[in-house]
């Protein structure tokens, strides 16, 4: 099945994920992502947001906003902190699940990949957060629109004496 589960890197020449994820992992670790991702897009609103009213007041005001006395300026000050604090959170947020081996693509859908191998091919374990586990999977090279279901996992055979699993 897919990953190794060793947080080995992958064999081969080019960059290499931090770890390998298996389904099982990657499934275990949906729970503090479906937590993360609505933080994370709540910051990337709020940052739109400061960033159309700083615009808007650089437009309206332009250079007089540098004035130490004029009545927008610590508004613009505290906009700018604002700005400067959310861009760290979300660069921060995403380099730490990158280290991770977890790719988020696409932040509105809740898209996030993770690195794994399948029959020793590096691939990316797909899932979307309206998924309720990590079914999917696609290469490097084809991304999302290459996107198809992971191989059937064998069940154990039971041995039990009434024959059933």
């Amino acid at each position: 099945m897919a990953g190794n589960g060793g947080g080995r890197s992958p064999p081969g020449p080019g960059p290499h994920p931090p770890r390998l994820w298996t389904v099982d992992e990657a499934n275990a670790r949906l729970p503090a992502l479906q937590e993360l991702l609505p933080r994370l897009r709540v910051w990337a609103g709020r940052l739109g947001e400061v960033h159309q009213e700083l615009e808007r007041l650089v437009k309206f005001w332009g250079d007089e906003l540098n004035s130490r006395d004029h009545p927008d300026h610590g508004l613009h000050g505290r906009l700018e902190a604002e700005w400067r604090n959310l861009t760290k959170r979300l660069d921060e947020s995403v380099a730490a699940l990158r280290a991770e081996g977890i790719e988020l693509k696409q932040l509105e859908t809740g898209l996030v990949d993770f690195y794994a191998l399948l029959d020793g091919e590096l691939v990316l374990l797909c899932w979307k957060a309206d998924e309720a586990e990590v079914s999917h999977y696609h290469t490097l090279e084809s991304g999302f629109a290459g996107r198809r279901p992971l191989p059937v996992r064998r069940r154990p055979v039971s041995t039990d004496a009434r024959g059933g699993p």
